[in-house]
C-alpha cells in the first residue's frame, strides 16, 4: 500500500510547518530548514517493503540534519541508501562533504549526526532500512557515509539498476516478494561495500554471495521463458550445473522450487488485477513460463490451499465490496 504526503494544496505559510512535520512522518526525525522565502510543494509517496520503506521525494531547497539531540530522543538506527534522480545535494557525516549529482547514490547513517543540503527542485528515491539488516562491519560502513557512488560504472552500476527496478516495481509487490527482493538488494549492497572496503577475494564468502545475486537477476529476468533450467542457468554464468545447485543449498531450496515460487507469486498477484479476468487463468499462467494449465492449478493449489480461478474471484468479490 502507497502513502503519500503531499503540501501542494496548501498555502505557502502553511507549507512550512507541515513539510517539517511530513519528513519526520515519513522518514527519522529530523531538523528541517526551508531555504526559499515561498516555500515549493513537497510530495513523499511511501510503500512497505517488509521492514524497508522506499519513498519518492519531490522537493525544493532545504537542509535537513539528524542532530545529537534527535540521536538521543529516538536512538533508532536505520540506514537510508538514496538515489539522486534530480537537481543536486550535498551530503556530510563522518567528517566528509561531498556532492551528489543525478545518477549517484549515497549511503547515510541515522545513528550518528549527518546533513543534507539541496538546492533548487529535486528529485530523489530512498530506501530506509533497519541497521541491523544489513551484514556489514561498522568500521566499513562508518568509512563509506558521505561518499557519492556513480550509478553508471561497475559494481555500482548493478546496484543502482537493482534497486532503481524494485523501487519502480514496489508498488505492486505484496508482502512476500517485497521481503524477498529487498533481501537479495541488502545481499548485495553489503557486497558492494565489502568490494569498495578492499575485502572481495575470490576466496571470501562474498564470491558465492555475489554469484547468488547474479543468477537470481537472471532468473527474475527471464521467468517468461518455458524453457528457463539448471542448465541454461549455469551456462549463462560459466559456471557447473552442479556448482548451481550448491548455490541454491546454501539457502535451504532448489533451483527449480525458487523459480516456481517466483513464478507462483507473480501469478497470484497478476490474476487480481482486472485485465486478468478477460483474458483468463491459462493466459497468466502462460506469461509467467507454466506451460500446462492443470500443472500451473496443481502447484498453485498446493502452495497457496486454493484453486486460481477460485483465488481470482475471491479477490474480485473482495474489491467488489470494498467499492459497496
Amino acid at each position: 500500500m502507497s502513502a503519500v504526503l503531499s503540501t501542494a494544496a496548501l498555502s505557502a505559510t502553511d507549507r512550512l510547518e507541515r513539510w517539517h512535520e511530513a519528513v519526520s512522518q515519513a522518514f527519522i526525525p529530523l531538523d528541517v530548514n526551508i531555504l526559499e522565502e515561498d516555500p515549493s510543494p513537497g510530495r513523499i509517496v511511501t510503500h512497505q517493503l517488509g521492514a524497508t520503506q522506499v519513498s519518492d521525494v519531490q522537493a525544493g531547497s532545504q537542509e535537513v540534519t539528524r542532530s545529537k539531540r534527535l540521536i538521543a530522543r529516538d536512538g533508532k538506527e536505520f540506514l537510508v541508501l538514496t538515489f539522486q534522480c534530480r537537481g543536486s545535494a550535498v551530503k556530510e557525516q563522518d567528517g566528509r562533504e561531498c556532492p551528489i549529482q543525478p545518477g549517484d547514490f549515497s549511503i547515510s547513517d541515522s545513528s550518528r549526526v549527518f546533513r543534507k543540503k539541496v538546492e533548487g527542485e529535486v528529485c530523489f528515491t530512498s530506501f530506509q532500512f533497519p541497521r541491523k539488516e544489513l551484514r556489514v562491519r561498522d568500521e566499513d560502513l562508518r568509512a563509506l557515509t558521505a561518499t557519492s557512488f556513480s550509478g553508471r560504472d561497475g559494481s555500482a552500476a548493478l546496484v543502482a539498476t537493482y534497486f532503481s527496478h524494485m523501487a519502480r516495481e514496489a508498488a505492486g509487490f505484496d508482502d512476500f516478494v517485497g521481503r524477498q527482493f529487498v533481501a537479495t538488494g541488502l545481499d548485495l549492497l553489503a557486497l558492494f561495500i565489502n568490494e569498495q572496503c578492499g575485502r572481495f577475494t575470490p576466496q571470501a564468502p562474498e564470491t558465492a554471495a555475489a554469484m547468488m545475486v547474479r543468477v537470481k537477476d537472471h532468473i527474475l529476468q527471464n521467468l517468461s521463458d518455458p524453457d528457463l533450467s539448471p542448465t541454461a542457468i549455469a551456462a549463462a554464468h560459466f559456471i557447473s550445473v552442479r556448482y548451481l545447485h550448491k548455490l541454491f543449498q546454501l539457502e535451504g531450496t532448489t533451483v527449480g522450487e525458487w523459480i516456481r515460487m517466483q513464478r507462483l507469486e507473480r501469478c497470484r498477484r497478476d490474476l487480481l488485477r482486472s485485465p486478468a479476468l478477460r483474458i483468463g487463468v491459462a493466459t497468466v499462467a502462460r506469461r509467467w513460463g507454466f506451460v500446462s494449465p492443470s500443472h500451473f492449478s496443481r502447484v498453485f493449489r498446493a502452495a497457496y490451499g486454493i484453486a486460481p480461478r477460485d483465488w481470482q474471484l475471491h479477490g474480485l468479490a473482495d474489491e467488489q465490496r470494498t467499492a459497496e
